[in-house]
């Protein structure tokens, strides 16, 4: 027991708790490591999948199961075992097929049980691959393989408002689509989001919904703010965070998770 028992902290990973010089700061470990020894629940709610996150998992001291793929999986790195899975329809593949015939300039990232399969690669797509240190394997839309848990929709940000809109108008009771930066859109099934999972995982840890606080600093974190009794966002958040009204804190490279657990210090005083 501990001042921070039943207490969950989910944040986002890259360019809120990951630093883009590709580390997460002393002190923010420390902190963490505080807040798990006081009895709180850590973990990370990001857009990787476990392929792309894995390999950072012992630079975060997390103590719960970990949001993947922009909420569509919950993995315990811990006892290394898939909590609850969601995966693509099995018409996504046509569906991609005519997406792509309708804006061709898209590069696609499709996730398949730890494989990852490219369509029409650009400068994003690899520029994505060496910041993750993973490969992919090109192939045909249609010949990807079934289920995908995610695609990735990579482009500059006018091309891939027009996939959106075309994603949402066409087929938007099968699909969520939504930005994690300015050049990847994120594709997963209807319903699957980072705050929907963070609700999972908090019944799973009896963690009640008022003692549920989430950080993020991008698009697709907003379903996790939205459930967090005080949604918190880095000051390097996207204008779309910052315009929705979270507790700005400092930036990523302030250690910004710190700042947060020591409001929760403040918030949870000794009993």
């Amino acid at each position: 027991m501990g001042k921070f028992s039943g207490v969950l902290l989910a944040s986002d990973f890259d360019d809120t708790l990951y630093h883009p010089e590709r580390k997460v700061s002393e002190e923010n470990r420390r902190a963490i490591r505080y807040f798990t020894g006081e009895g709180g629940y850590f973990t990370v709610a990001t857009g990787r999948a476990f392929a792309t996150f894995a390999p950072h998992v012992d630079e975060v001291p997390v103590n719960a199961p970990v949001v993947l793929s922009n909420g569509s999986a919950l993995y315990d790195f811990q006892a290394g075992r898939m909590v609850c899975q969601t995966f693509l329809p099995e018409r996504s593949s046509r569906d991609l097929a005519e997406l792509v015939r309708a804006v061709p300039e898209l590069g696609l990232e499709a996730y398949h049980r730890g494989e990852i399969y490219l369509y029409n690669p650009n400068a994003v797509t690899w520029n994505h691959l060496s910041y993750t240190g993973v490969r992919g394997v090109e192939r045909p839309v249609e010949d990807f393989p079934q289920p995908l848990s995610k695609v990735l929709l990579e482009q500059q940000r006018p091309v891939l408002e027009r996939a959106r809109e075309y994603i949402q108008t066409r087929w938007g009771e099968h699909y969520e689509a939504i930005f994690s930066n300015q050049v990847l859109l994120e594709m997963t099934c209807k319903g699957s989001n980072k705050g929907g999972m963070v609700l999972r995982l908090a019944e799973l840890l009896g963690v009640e919904r008022a003692h549920i606080y989430c950080v993020g600093d991008n698009e697709n974190d907003l379903p996790m703010l939205a459930v967090s009794r005080i949604p918190f966002a880095p000051a390097n958040c996207a204008r779309a965070v910052r315009d929705w009204g979270p507790r700005l804190v400092g930036s990523c490279g302030e250690s910004c998770i710190a700042q947060i657990i020591g409001i929760l210090d403040e918030q949870y005083p000794e009993s």
